[in-house]
């Protein structure tokens, strides 16, 4: 039982992440309806903002770890929307209007012109960093196994909490919010009300960078170390988990992220580590033969 809970603590903390970025595959893909293949480097870029401003602060001298985190965090989270935006502009934009498959194409052009950048500058070498978050909780001994909960565990699984609130909020309250519930429906009727589509969608990707940013950050704490490549694999990882929870959903792309991280990490403790990512996959074909639109997904409504 202890080592249920523990894989189970485990799960959470990967899902988090997961769940993180694919908040910003259905945020995308909520207002102009095409998956954004290169959200996975942008969460790549984040983790290596994040490793790269850590580097220069620990050159400069700077000690205190609270305000190191904060400044990572934020430095992270503002380059990365910078990306964020750039990709729109040039991979979206110019081909709104265009057939459906273009912009396909051209996010994962963009996908693989990231991953070579990160490859390029910063080298194909993992990079570590060492932890900034250390200790934790006990919460049972049974003297053969002991559950831990880490202070970087609570960290993650906090973030992505009190983001999720967040923009959660921002969807459902705010004047931006409604802007983007607008295009959702309707971009043609939404600028004849008044609405800057073109702004909205900017603003949407800006905001799903921002929350990769902090998904890479998470993932550079938890696991120590960035590379070049990680982007690819998450990504993928995570449109699945927003596929599974149901795209367009925000709740759905968290639900689903967890659903991934617990499936991948209870299948690693239980069954062969190998087929960990058949096990997902799988279990998201099965759940979409049953459930077409993911277990939160709502069915599209044909405009007339």
């Amino acid at each position: 039982m202890d080592y249920f809970a523990q894989q189970l603590i485990n799960g959470l903390v990967l899902g988090s992440i997961y769940g993180l970025i694919a908040i910003g595959y259905t945020m995308v893909y909520g207002i102009v309806g095409m998956i954004n293949f290169a959200h996975g480097d942008i969460f790549m870029i984040g983790g290596f903002t994040a490793l790269i401003t850590f580097l220069i602060l620990v050159s400069i001298g700077l000690s205190a770890v609270p305000l190191i985190l904060l400044i990572m965090l934020v430095v992270s989270m503002a380059i990365t929307a910078v990306y964020g935006w750039a990709v729109e502009r040039i991979a979206y934009r110019p081909l709104r209007q265009s057939f459906r498959l273009a912009p396909l194409l051209s996010a994962i052009g963009m996908s693989f012109v990231l991953s070579n950048f990160s490859q390029v500058t910063q080298g194909a070498q993992v990079k570590p960093i060492p932890p900034l978050i250390t200790g934790g909780y006990t919460l049972h001994d049974s003297g053969n196994f002991a559950v831990q909960l880490s202070n970087v565990k609570i960290v993650v699984v906090v973030t992505t909490v009190v983001l999720l609130a967040i923009f959660s909020y921002i969807v459902a309250r705010t004047r931006f919010g409604r802007d983007m519930r607008a295009c959702e429906q309707d971009q043609t009727m939404a600028a004849l009300l008044g609405v800057d589509v073109d702004r909205t969608i900017s603003m949407t990707f800006v905001m799903g960078a921002a929350l990769a940013a902090v998904a890479g950050m998470m993932y550079l704490l938890y696991y120590g170390l960035v590379d070049f490549f990680m982007g690819f694999v998450a990504g993928i990882k995570a449109f699945t988990a927003a596929v599974l929870g149901g795209i367009g959903s925000l709740p759905g792309a968290m639900l689903g992220g967890l659903a991934i991280g617990l499936i991948e990490t209870f299948w690693s403790a239980y069954f062969s580590i190998q087929y960990k990512d058949v096990a997902a996959f799988s279990i998201l074909i099965v759940v979409l033969i049953f459930m077409p639109t993911g277990l939160l997904g709502r069915p599209e409504v044909e405009k007339v």
